[in-house]
């Protein structure tokens, strides 16, 4: 057995790559893309990738070279997923609700060589680039609407001349090492640095088809791309619609007569998003609406989704399974599958059943409970909390430049994530609590303590905390209790919950800015003067946020009201951008 040897005929690395080169030979005349009234069949999706990957080869952009884009879920981004690494470069795809800072740090750590930016962010992106003080990527190119062209142009190329000037007849570079990079995906995490997480060409490959066995994606799916490009490379299903040979429906905003429109027009099967794209489909006006004539598969993750929630989504004619993932287990890690029996439960039981995070996808040798002092497993009791840790080929290659993050992450085998749960006697996890005070709001990560740091800036804030409070859109909500320093008079009540908001909005993106701001004499803490935030939390429990502006906005000197008295952070537009962003999923 021993003299048996690994040979090009019995081994090949594998690369989602291979997804793209099928589909064009397996499924050439199928429809691709569909993106307003642009069509491409795999064939031509096929021949755009080459021809882009061989304009990046070019322009000398070669193997581990970063690629970085900032832009929609449009058909650009879907070929940059193949035709980037095909060029030997690894993908950076920029979550599009991040402020110009946090971008401009995002180019600088990850050294972007090129630098990809759809007409619609492009004030955005020059504002970033002003932070880089020259250090700019070296190529920089805009990304107009292929449907509907708008003649906006950043930097010296632009993305259709790059794709028509390429040689159709390149089949990209061989990919030697299946550990190679292919994505660098930034996460804050719970600090404020933010953190880079490599995926390797293998780890996609693996993910990709647990994810279409796990969600049993037929073949030719028709997917909705109400899910982020840039969370997660899509949860891999930009590399696995290709994998089954089926058609991407790419929508520009996440409004619910977008969506509506291209499920009823094109016949959506699938789609991917957070619990509060439950809320616009819910919330959509009359005129918005279509009818769904067969049933849309919805995996949904990112916080989970109240049990009252996913039975008004399926009332419509969506069915949902819910997942759970973060950013370093390249999307998501366990799903909930469905199992035949709970059919004949009520339909309220079969909903917090659905609620729950589930079981291991395939490429996860193991997921459980431990206890992280002893690297004991928690009993199966459904009541014994501990670490949810994860192991297997599709967790991350590390953090970028980060080799003690790296090491924190990695532990006795085992991938922390950070978040505390259960075990119920059927195997399923559920999350109870999160270990890192992370607020997770429409899906997207926020930290509390990159909020708290900003509130301390502020010259009249005293102490700060920030918790989670309930919000009825979007789940989860930042709170910030603070207490304030005395003026020359010696008062306190000239500081408003409008100064705090905003000196919010001047430092941070508009997710992140609290919803409420509550005024304390003194924030509770223990004999060691730690802020005590659970009591805090229980204090938010009472409060919701207001879908309205404050009538009367409350001031150090008083308390805010439990219900109104928030404000309203939202700006136009910011549901039908990027509410999806899910950096833990």
């Amino acid at each position: 057995m021993d003299q048996l040897q690994k040979c090009d005929a019995n081994y090949v690395p594998l690369t989602p790559i291979t997804f793209l080169q099928r589909a064009s030979a397996v499924y050439a005349n199928r429809t691709s893309v569909i993106y307003e009234g642009t069509h491409f069949t795999w064939r031509q999706t096929y021949e755009r990738c080459c021809r882009l990957a061989d304009s990046l080869r070019s322009l000398n952009v070669g193997k581990n070279d970063v690629v970085s884009v900032l832009a929609p879920n449009i058909p650009a981004v879907y070929e940059m997923h193949f035709a980037v690494p095909m060029a030997g470069a690894v993908l950076n795809t920029i979550n599009t609700r991040l402020d110009a800072k946090s971008i401009a740090t995002i180019l600088s750590h990850s050294g972007a060589k090129v630098f990809f930016v759809d007409c619609q962010y492009k004030e955005l992106a020059d504002k970033a680039l002003s932070f880089l003080n020259g250090s700019v990527p070296s190529i920089i190119a805009t990304i107009d609407d292929v449907d509907t062209p708008t003649g906006v142009r950043l930097g010296q190329f632009e993305y259709e001349q790059l794709v028509q000037r390429g040689n159709p007849g390149y089949t990209g570079e061989l990919i030697q090492d299946e550990w190679d990079p292919i994505a660098l995906n930034y996460t804050s995490g719970t600090t404020s640095a933010p953190k880079g997480v490599v995926y390797s060409h293998r780890g996609a490959y693996l993910s990709t088809l647990s994810l279409i066995l796990g969600w049993e994606m037929g073949s030719a799916p028709v997917y909705l791309w109400s899910l982020p490009m840039f969370h997660c490379n899509g949860w891999t299903f930009t590399w696995g619609v290709a994998a089954r040979g089926g058609t991407n429906v790419c929508i520009r905003n996440t409004s619910a007569k977008d969506m509506y429109r291209a499920i009823a027009d094109h016949k959506v099967t699938h789609m991917c998003c957070a619990p509060i794209v439950f809320n616009i489909l819910l919330e959509a006006k009359p005129h918005e609406r279509r009818e769904i004539t067969s049933p849309v598969e919805i995996l949904t993750g990112g916080a989970p989704p109240p049990a009252p929630l996913l039975e008004k989504i399926e009332s419509l004619g969506f069915h949902v399974t819910h997942a759970y993932g973060l950013t370093e287990a390249t999307g998501p890690a366990l799903v909930c599958e469905w199992q035949t029996k709970w059919n004949k439960l009520p339909l309220q039981d079969q909903s917090k059943l659905k609620a729950r995070q589930g079981i291991s996808i395939l490429t996860l040798a193991d997921a459980d409970i431990k206890d992280l002092d002893t690297m004991a497993s928690m009993p199966r009791d459904g009541k014994t909390t501990g670490e949810i840790v994860l192991r297997g080929s599709s967790i991350m290659k590390g953090y970028f430049k980060d080799p003690e993050e790296t090491s924190r992450a990695f532990r006795n085998g085992w991938f922390v994530t950070g978040d505390v749960g259960v075990i119920h006697p059927d195997g399923y996890l559920e999350i109870k609590d999160r270990s890192k005070d992370v607020i997770i709001s429409g899906g997207e990560n926020i930290s509390s303590v990159e909020l708290e740091s900003v509130l301390y800036r502020h010259p009249r804030v005293l102490e700060a905390a920030v918790v989670a409070m309930p919000s009825p859109k979007w789940g989860e909500s930042p709170c910030a209790f603070i207490s304030v320093k005395m003026n020359s008079k010696g008062l306190t009540s000239d500081v408003k919950e409008s100064d705090i908001i905003a000196h919010c909005r001047k430092n941070l993106p508009s997710f992140m800015i609290p919803k409420r701001v509550e005024f304390m004499a003194e924030l509770p803490k223990n004999a060691t003067g730690k802020i005590q935030k659970f009591q805090l939390r229980e204090v938010a429990k009472n409060f919701a946020v207001s879908e309205k502006l404050p009538s009367k906005k409350p001031t150090a000197g008083s308390s805010a009201p439990s219900v109104s008295g928030q404000v309203n952070t939202e700006v136009p537009g910011y549901a039908h951008e990027q509410v999806l962003a899910m950096s833990r999923l």
